[in-house]
């Protein structure tokens, strides 16, 4: 264990030392654009770090004052009448707000937001970095440092800023230091200093970028980076009024309350929002309870609150810091939020030193992680459907703020599933089988009532005679308006244009009445109008689709509908090679074939009374002897593991017919393969020489099995005429 915390704590610490390099600056930055003073960002980094960080289960989010709550905040003060006490106290009933939604279960809504939503989301914010940290790398920044909105304080936007590069001189310094760093961050593993775990990379180019401002200074000042151009903290001069409480006065206000609501409400989304997307790019894809996230959240925030901070929500930059620095566990979030504290104490002399370019060279690098070209190249070749709601969402994020693009995102997305669910809800497919061509329509594992347009055009354009079936038995959720189509379908539709229809696995509470008009397997009155030579046909057609690996499920499945009423075609007598299953190798519907399976084709006196039995009961014209190669009864005869039983006396008497001699047999795997294809003929011989009431419509067909190619071969038949046992070559065509 202490191992294992030693081991944790050494990618825990680094990461830690990252995420506060970034967090400070950003922190700052959200105070400044949220009018509030620079206090207030910095408690909600703390409590956010500390509080939120312990509580939550998740490994690698950390949470403090957001970018993309800044015109939240702004309206709810101004809602207030600009007092910051009753402001405060919004903050702190936003908690109490999302505490309730945590328990209610509210964080199932992040299930509901699709990948290609969340995977814009970390894209735009990627793009989002690189753009706005531009103008820090270049020493042109009149923004805040922690300002994403589009339209910014100054007037500027995203773009316009970067304009003012070219139109104002930017500092060469500040280029310098920025340029070096990411060289060195790129670089960083293939020096000795990748083997100090607890000296990250980004903690050097911090130091790097302080050293060489000092050098600028003292050598070049007309580079040296100046003070709107470095890390601004505020110097704690009296800790009793670092913190501002709350105006309790006003929990009888209304508009305390919208904003509280409002604060909670875009706040816990937010949060979810990035909880998922933070688990998208973990490399160990772990998972945290978004409903307990909300209620760590929620905690947070009426801490926040009552000391005077900003709402706190999981933010995407930081995270992503964090497990960019292979944070280990929430260790390192927790360490990030005492790391505040301590700035604030003591370190703020040193941390004012920090160039904004060196701050900017980090998180430039992390945006072209989330934004990486490769990203946008698996997006697309995903398909439109996943490709335009991701573009759609970066440019939303990116011209908006990330709620308002993560809905517009989800919109599009929405409307590409509709369309899907129109375009294909089902699987259509036809089939040739022993009753003619079928359409198959095969349902999936939900029929909404999304699929109702697209469930009625497809029944509704069906061509008049065709047969129908409709397979639900994968579904496990029928709409009701589905439902109405079905029963529109069956009941007016279908018969006036004569489509014969069969419906597939209703589950009991969407049976419709009496649906089954057709059978996909044969019915009576279809077997009276067989001929043997149809049914050889079919059999060979049904092992020409089982050697392709084109087996029909429904018709194999059929028998599990207990309205089906089935008529066997065919008697198969067949070893006891578990391998050999023939109903298998012929893909014939259960209760389409009755096979007997006994060793070495034996013709008991049993075996031929079952089949007399069954062909006079249900009127089957045929009788296939199967056998198949690699037969083990007769190689254990051969070998003469099996003595004097009525097995070994039989593939003896097969062997005299045969005249061949046992020993000659045993290591000849052509001459066992003779012996087996005799066996059948026996067993024929013995069938037609033991019935005394097999009609003279029933042809008996030798049949052979190659276990390696899967193939039966069946070219001959066997009849008796004029008290004699007559062989004739089965035609592709006809048995007459």
């Amino acid at each position: 264990m202490k191992s294992s915390l030693t081991a944790n704590l050494k990618m825990d610490i680094p990461s830690s030392i990252v995420v506060f390099l970034v967090a400070l600056p950003l922190c700052l930055g959200i105070a400044m654009g949220s009018e509030v003073p620079l206090k207030s960002g910095l408690i909600a980094g703390i409590i956010g770090g500390i509080v939120v960080g312990y509580l939550s289960d998740s490994h690698t989010s950390v949470s403090g004052p957001a970018a993309g709550l800044i015109t939240v905040v702004l309206a709810a003060i101004a809602s207030v009448g600009g007092d910051l006490g009753l402001f405060f106290l919004a903050v702190m009933l936003s908690g109490l707000v999302q505490i309730v939604l945590g328990l209610a279960k509210g964080g199932i809504i992040a299930n509901y937001i699709p990948s290609n939503v969340i995977k814009g989301l970390l894209a735009s914010i990627g793009i989002i970095l690189i753009l706005k940290q531009i103008p820090h790398a270049v020493g042109i920044d009149k923004d805040a440092f922690g300002d994403f909105s589009f339209i910014q304080k100054d007037g500027e936007n995203t773009f316009s800023e970067l304009m003012t590069i070219f139109s104002e001189k930017f500092s060469l310094g500040a280029f310098l230091i920025c340029a070096a760093s990411m060289v060195i961050i790129l670089g960083w593993n293939k020096t000795p200093m990748k083997r100090v775990k607890v000296f990250p990379a980004s903690l050097f180019v911090v130091i790097f970028g302080i050293g060489v401002n000092y050098l600028y200074g003292v050598a070049f000042p007309e580079m040296e980076i100046k003070e709107n151009h470095l890390v601004v903290l505020p110097a704690l001069t009296d800790p009793s009024s670092f913190f501002t409480t709350p105006n309790f006065s006003g929990l009888g206000n209304y508009n305390v309350w919208v904003a509280a609501i409002t604060i909670a409400l875009i706040g816990s989304l937010e949060t979810l929002l990035n909880l998922e997307a933070i688990e998208n790019i973990d490399p160990h894809k772990r998972q945290a309870s978004p409903n307990r996230e909300l209620m760590a959240q929620g905690t947070g925030n009426i801490i926040s609150g009552l000391l005077g901070g900003l709402p706190i929500t999981s933010v995407i930059v930081r995270s992503s810091a964090n497990i960019d620095s292979g944070a280990a566990t929430k260790i390192s979030t927790i360490i990030h939020g005492f790391m505040l504290l301590t700035s604030i104490l003591v370190l703020a002399p040193v941390l004012n030193l920090i160039p904004n370019a060196s701050l900017a060279a980090i998180l430039l690098l992390i945006g072209y992680k989330l934004a990486k070209v490769s990203i946008f190249k698996e997006m697309y070749r995903k398909g439109m459907n996943q490709f335009v709601p991701y573009v759609v969402t970066i440019v939303a994020i990116l011209f908006t703020d990330l709620l308002t693009g993560v809905l517009i995102g989800l919109g599009v997305s929405i409307f590409f599933i509709l369309k899907s669910n129109y375009t294909n809800p089902f699987t259509i497919k036809k089939q040739t089988t022993n009753v003619g061509d079928t359409m198959i329509i095969q349902f999936p594992n939900q029929v909404s009532f999304l699929n109702k347009a697209s469930v009625k055009d497809t029944l509704w354009s069906i061509e008049e005679g065709a047969k129908v079936i409709i397979d639900a038995k994968s579904c496990n959720f029928i709409d009701v308006d589905v439902m109405s189509i079905l029963e529109e379908f069956k009941g007016v539709v279908a018969r006036e244009k004569n489509i014969q229809l069969n419906i597939l696995g209703m589950k009991e509470h969407y049976t419709l009445e009496n649906h089954i008009d057709f059978v996909h397997v044969l019915a009576k009155e279809e077997i009276d109008k067989l001929t043997p030579a149809d049914v050889v046909g079919i059999l060979r057609r049904g092992n020409e689709r089982f050697v392709e690996g084109r087996r029909l499920e429904l018709y194999t499945d059929a028998m599990e509908e207990k309205q089906v009423i089935q008529h066997p075609i065919a008697v198969v007598v067949s070893g006891i090679d578990p391998q050999v299953n023939s109903e298998l190798i012929f893909d014939a519907a259960a209760g389409t074939i009755v096979s007997i399976r006994i060793a070495a084709n034996m013709m008991t006196s049993a075996v031929v009374e079952s089949i007399e039995f069954v062909c006079q009961k249900y009127g089957i014209k045929l009788v296939v002897i199967l056998g198949h190669s690699e037969c083990e009864v007769v190689e254990a005869v051969l070998n003469n593991y099996v003595h004097g039983r009525e097995i070994s006396k039989k593939i003896e008497v097969v062997l005299a017919e045969s005249e061949l001699k046992k020993e000659h047999v045993v290591n000849d795997s052509t001459l066992k393969e003779r012996v087996m294809e005799q066996n059948v003929v026996h067993s024929i011989k013995m069938l037609l020489a033991g019935s005394t009431s097999l009609s003279k419509g029933v042809a008996v067909v030798q049949a052979l099995y190659d276990k390696k190619t899967k193939k039966v071969t069946m070219n001959t038949r066997y009849s008796v005429q004029n008290n004699k046992i007559i062989k004739e070559p089965i035609e592709a065509k006809e048995i007459s």
